[in-house]
């Protein structure tokens, strides 16, 4: 967690979003008083990427493309 005064985020605003978007929490405050917490907006299931799952696969099994024994009669 930073926390920074409200005149040290006029001066530094988009290295203190650059740093929220990369998941740093960051706090503004006035002398002791916290003011703000700086987060990115999550995503509303907007446009989705390529490649954005890239690397969250754990485990796949060896037979995951084995036909199923309750479609057979489907088949």
């Amino acid at each position: 967690m930073t926390r920074i005064s409200l005149a040290e985020a006029r001066t530094n605003f988009s290295e203190l979003v650059h740093k929220a978007l990369l998941g740093e929490e960051i706090i503004i405050a006035d002398e002791q008083q916290r003011l703000i917490k700086l987060v990115p907006v999550p995503s509303a299931g907007g446009k989705r990427r390529p490649g954005s799952g890239a690397g969250q696969l754990r485990h796949m099994a060896a037979d995951f493309d084995a036909p199923i024994e309750d479609f057979k009669e489907y088949q």
